[in-house]
């Protein structure tokens, strides 16, 4: 008979770390766009690969930690997600060599975006710990009930 483990609880540090540093990820990237002098469509390029990055690296990490615990993920789910990660990483790469940009503007939104792929994991991972550990708690002991005043009186 195989026993399901469950994950540890997070910490609140560690949770409020992720939250903060995907929040400081995402916003910092879309201020950066936001004032970047760069034609619409390349903010738009640039903004559209970013939440295509989020969504693949939430997809992956759902299927790969499923797949550990025995869910059924089908492979070429698995598949799909691995390839979009790596499809939006390297056109984020690609994008960046070729835009008329200063090094430090490439580094800038280059360390945004794999901030936020790694946060948004760390967001996932510890949402799921969190559901997990709280659906494997014991339910809260009651409190005692009150005897029947006139139950006992009368027995």
């Amino acid at each position: 008979m195989s026993q399901q483990t469950v994950p540890a609880r997070p910490t609140a540090a560690f949770v409020g770390a992720s939250w903060v540093a995907l929040v400081i990820a995402v916003t910092s990237f879309g201020v950066g766009l936001w004032n970047a002098d760069m034609l619409l469509s390349e903010k738009g390029f640039y903004g559209t690969l970013l939440l295509l990055g989020l969504f693949s690296a939430i997809a992956t990490q759902k299927s790969v930690r499923d797949r550990a615990e025995g869910v059924p993920v089908t492979s070429i789910f698995l598949g799909l997600s691995w390839s979009m990660v790596l499809v939006s990483l390297l056109l984020v790469a690609v994008g960046l060599a070729n835009a008329g940009l200063t090094l430090s503007e490439k580094g800038f939104y280059g360390l945004g975006y794999t901030m936020a792929l790694f946060a948004v994991v760390a967001v996932q991972k510890n949402v799921r710990d969190l559901a997990a550990s709280a659906a494997a708690a014991p339910a809260a002991p009651r409190p005692p009930a009150e005897p029947d005043v006139h139950a006992t009186v009368w027995k």
